[in-house]
Order: C-alpha cells, then structure tokens, then sequence
C-alpha cells in the first residue's frame, strides 16, 4: 500500500460526501487510502479494496508467523529433517 499524501489523501467529512465518485476514482488510481477527518480529527480510512485484501493476508501470515514462533519457544517445533519426512510420507499415501 502507498504511503498517504498529506496534501491530497486527508479531507474533511463535508467534501468527502460533496465528491464521493471522484474520491474513490482517486483511491481506486493511486491506491493510496483516504483519512476522512471530522472536527480536525481522523475518523475513518477509505482503502481500495485490493489493498485492503492485500493487508490482510500480511496481518494472516504475521500472526501465523507469530503463532510459530510461540510454538517453537515451547519446544512444540520439530526439525526440518523430521517435518521433510513426515511431508514426503504423506505425499506417498
């Protein structure tokens, strides 16, 4: 995903409701997100949906990769050896 652009990728609520259409084609284009701000604050982010996807299969791979690495500091993990040979064994059934 693309950094955000301070100049064009924060807008007020108010103009984002005015130009919805022409937001999203901005979105869809750069891929960049959209911070909607209300009050001078952030309260939502416009993602393109591919991007959005995109993010959460990394966040899927990086619990699992965290997930693993608990596992392996409970001495849950096995050797590469043995994973290779239980792998091979099941390829043969």
């Amino acid at each position: 995903m693309s950094r955000i652009n301070l100049d064009q990728d924060i807008q007020p609520l108010s103009e984002f409701r005015s130009g919805v259409t022409s937001f999203i084609k901005q979105i869809n284009e750069t891929r960049r997100p959209l911070l909607i701000t209300q009050r001078g604050k952030g309260v939502a982010v416009v993602l393109d949906v591919a991007e959005y996807e995109a993010m959460q299969e990394k966040i899927e791979l990086l619990e699992e990769i965290r997930t693993a690495e608990s596992q392996f500091a409970e001495g849950l993990g096995i050797s590469n050896q043995e994973a290779r040979k239980q792998i091979l064994g099941r390829l043969k059934k």
